[in-house]
């Protein structure tokens, strides 16, 4: 398979490289910065800017697949400027990314571009799979703007968007904030623990994107987290257990909200997320334990 992505050397989109040319795929990347990034990763890498041009047709003409996962990252105080670059990276980023998708000829087979489980917004104890509309608050709106774009191309490929949870990984995103903390003794629930934490395992996440390029029933929006999502009490101790540390001191929601401001919302509120059509479409999760996850992540 031939696959074309962005943001490849994220987190995410390093491991998905690395399990694409594990399997012999033919991988291009698009980057600010092609000489680092193809060293880094060991592919071939084209220079696009994702705001300010349209994405290069020569590395998208013939492709199997595309899959978009470049933005800012969402894990910082939302500042005005903040907000403008978050939105900016995927709705601009996203439009740039179709209109070289659209100009290429023969034009790539399927379309796979990152989204998130803030799309829903905050909606308690329900549970929420594809078929729920979208939430109300900003981060909300930057993922329906966001899939919109990616939308864009479905007149002429077929466009998954991955509604990603939170990441298991040592290495980064909200794991890897919360390990220092847990580590010395004083990690525990966040602003009373009983908000739900829609968990993936990276491996899953990976084996998500990897089933959206190869399988065409995979169309539309997937919701990309553990069969089993847990509230953040239950998270906390189970991260204690991993660590062998105690997970009782507890984190009260206005420290959160003081140290970062609006984007504290994604800790404080969270959403019981499940992943109804991946399941539906065959794909089996390789982790739906948190404990057994925590401990393969820890262990890597």
């Amino acid at each position: 398979m031939r696959v074309t992505v962005t943001g490849a050397t994220g987190r995410i989109g390093s491991h998905l490289v690395a399990a694409l040319r594990a399997r012999g795929d033919d991988v291009t990347v698009l980057s600010r910065n092609p000489g680092r990034a193809g060293e880094r990763l060991g592919v071939d890498a084209v220079a696009w800017d994702p705001q300010r041009e349209p994405a290069p047709v020569t590395a998208l003409a013939g492709r199997d697949g595309v899959v978009h996962l470049a933005g800012e990252d969402v894990g910082q105080r939302w500042t005005s400027a903040a907000k403008q670059r978050i939105l900016g990276s995927r709705e601009q980023g996203t439009r740039n990314l179709v209109a070289g998708l659209l100009a290429a000829q023969p034009r790539p087979a399927a379309l796979v571009s990152a989204s998130g489980s803030g799309f829903y917004g905050a909606r308690g104890d329900e549970r929420v799979d594809e078929r729920e509309p979208p939430g109300r608050d900003w981060l909300a709106e930057v993922c329906v703007r966001w899939e919109r774009e990616a939308g864009a191309a479905a007149a002429a490929t077929r466009v998954v968007t991955v509604r990603t949870g939170i990441t298991l990984d040592a290495k980064g995103g909200a794991l890897a904030r919360m390990l220092p903390p847990f580590r010395a003794g004083i990690g525990g629930p966040i602003g009373g623990g009983r908000q739900y934490v829609p968990w993936i395992h990276l491996d899953d996440l990976v084996g998500i994107y990897l089933a959206a390029l190869d399988n065409p029933r995979f169309e539309g929006p997937i919701n990309a987290s553990a069969p089993e999502p847990v509230t953040n009490r239950e998270f906390s101790r189970a991260l204690g257990r991993a660590i062998k540390r105690p997970a009782l001191a507890p984190v009260p929601g206005v420290a959160v909200r003081l140290l970062y401001g609006e984007m504290s919302q994604i800790v404080l509120e969270g959403v019981r997320m499940v992943p109804g059509r991946a399941a539906d479409l065959g794909y089996e999760f390789r982790y739906v334990d948190l404990d057994e996850a925590l401990r393969s992540t820890l262990g890597r």
